[in-house]
């Protein structure tokens, strides 16, 4: 899972093609899953993991987190791997859409009049910028 989310990140679309399993024809949707890389991806959060009905399948829950337009979405999952050649491979997932887009919100910096100044002169702030 963190392998797939880290291709996403870096646009490694190959990657992410090869880690579908055989059945899923991935290839055939080459270039959504393009579409799908070239978002921001910002972080993963794994938030659960469980064996399946053998040894060869099991199941990832996470929540992957993309920015756009002004607002952080949240892609919760629940996905299904089974294990087949010596590797794993993604064959589908169950979306939770339930968690709304959140805008991205910055916070003021607050600097007190002893601080460093903000601009790097290693002077206190007072007798700096402030």
């Amino acid at each position: 899972m963190r392998a797939r989310f880290s291709a996403h990140k870096t646009k490694n679309v190959d990657f992410v093609v090869a880690t579908y399993h055989p059945s899923c024809d991935a290839e055939a949707e080459r270039s959504s899953i393009a579409d799908s890389i070239n978002s921001n991806w910002t972080k993963l959060k794994v938030t659960g993991t469980e064996s399946g009905t053998n040894e060869h399948e099991g199941f990832v829950s996470f929540e992957a987190y993309l920015e756009e337009d002004g607002f952080e979405y949240c892609l919760a999952e629940r996905s299904r791997f089974l294990f087949e050649d010596e590797q794993w491979y993604y064959i589908d997932g169950e979306l939770d859409d339930s968690i709304p887009p959140r805008p991205l919100t910055t916070q003021a910096l607050k600097v007190g009049r002893n601080d460093p100044c903000v601009c790097g002169s290693g002077k206190k702030y007072k007798k700096c910028c402030g």
